[in-house]
């Protein structure tokens, strides 16, 4: 039996960043650059208004004030996607909008609000406006947005290893970069072992239970940005387990449940001693002490890496949540593997009596600046509900017997307000 930290180092040694693709920036979010972004131009491509105003000089506003406004000459309108070709000139006016270049002759915006435009458009509803009172001087510049200010011609945007958020499905559109070259995303097949298993869409007959480990997973591949492949339910047997496990010889990472522990019918690892290698079985963790890794090997020498996840729903997702999730995120290029963690004080007693790592579900809030963790239920492996209300995992070390109400933990987030992490 290995530790925890030895188990995961162990796996993630053994798994390699996926291929590079290219595909349109609609389906890449959450995923990884693989390639340098430089802009072929300057953002915004020309000077443009940042108010709607009045684009002036400003040798024409020297002294002007709501009491003694500069009254200038309105030649012309322009809209945003618009080019003036009227140049303004000392003692005119062009009405702009936000947007807007900024016409040749202007170097500097008078928002309506600093003109007295609402006073003459009461006195002549209606009327396009051949004058305008401008009320306020401003700095010379003002309400002008700069060619290139945004991003510069040339310039390096976003590195390759970049995180694509939805900020950056922005950038790259205001690029005009339709497609772009991302690391995949994994396939992961996902298989059910066990006699005891039955579809949901099946009725359930007595001594059955329905298959809910296929369901979790395949929502946990999902949130972590995997592309699940449910392979189903594998009875206990020895031929028709193979037989479904090659079904998965295509993805990327093959993850079961069940099959893992000491028992006569659990024959996942012998299938994999069988069909690959098995580089270690059991870590010392609670829940999922029961853990299998290894790899299958297809006809043309592929390894595909497995997780032999063990049967009861809060191993799995507490295996997958250690394991399986940076796994996912190492495949797809991604650096920061860890979720976050705080400090908090306990408000329950948990025992540790045969020294494995403890990973306790646990509801955190937030009081009086202080992080809070108490046990969403009775902590048994197959109460799936305990997992449901968590939204933390309480690390409790190896070589602690017991912590007490008061004490303080590490608690790694499984979610974060409504937000997920």
């Amino acid at each position: 039996m290995i530790s925890v930290d030895e188990a995961l180092a162990r796996i993630l040694n053994s798994v390699n960043v996926l291929e590079a693709e290219t595909k349109p920036i609609t389906q890449c979010l959450g995923q990884v650059l693989a390639e340098d972004i430089y802009s072929p131009f300057d953002i915004p491509p020309l000077d443009s208004a940042a108010m709607d105003g009045y684009a002036v000089q400003f040798s024409s506003i020297g002294g002007a004030t709501p009491k003694q406004p500069k009254v200038l000459k309105v030649i012309g309108e322009l809209a945003a996607g618009y080019i003036q070709d009227r140049e303004v000139e000392p003692g005119t006016a062009i009405r702009i909008m936000t947007g807007a270049p900024i016409p040749k002759g202007a170097d500097v915006v008078i928002r309506f609000e600093d003109s007295d435009e609402a006073e003459r458009k009461t006195i002549m509803p209606g009327s396009r406006l051949t004058e305008i009172g401008i009320c306020q001087e401003v700095p010379k510049g003002s309400n002008i947005r700069r060619a290139g200010e945004d991003i510069k011609k040339g310039a390096l945007i976003m590195s390759k290893e970049m995180v694509l958020r939805p900020a950056g499905i922005g950038v790259l559109a205001s690029l005009g970069k339709a497609t772009v070259s991302v690391y995949r995303r994994p396939v992961v097949a996902i298989l059910a072992t066990g006699n005891e298993l039955v579809d949901i869409d099946q009725p359930l007959p007595l001594g059955k239970i329905y298959n809910s480990n296929s369901y979790s997973l395949m929502a946990q591949v999902i949130h972590y940005g995997g592309i699940p492949k449910m392979i189903g339910i594998a009875p206990d047997d020895f031929d028709f387990l193979r037989k479904s496990l090659r079904q998965a010889f295509d993805s990327d990472l093959v993850i079961t449940s069940g099959g893992v522990s000491r028992g006569d019918y659990d024959m996942v690892k012998d299938v994999l001693v069988s069909e690959g290698k098995i580089t270690f079985w059991t870590v010392r963790m609670k829940p999922g002490k029961p853990l299998a890794f290894g790899f299958f090997e297809d006809e043309s020498g592929r390894r595909i890496p497995h997780l032999g996840l063990p049967g009861y729903p809060v191993s799995v997702m507490v295996t997958f949540e250690i394991f399986a999730r940076p796994v996912i995120l190492k495949m797809m290029g991604k650096k920061n593997l860890a979720k976050p963690t705080i400090k908090a004080v306990i408000e329950d007693t948990v025992k540790n009596s045969d020294g494995r790592r403890i990973f306790a579900r646990v509801v955190v809030t937030k009081r009086d600046g202080q992080y809070f963790a108490s046990l969403t239920s009775p902590q048994g492996s197959g109460i799936l509900t305990s997992m449901a209300l968590a939204n933390g995992l309480a690390i409790i070390p190896e070589d602690v017997e017991a912590i007490k109400p008061g004490d303080v933990v590490d608690v790694m987030m499984l979610d974060w307000g409504d937000f997920p992490v």
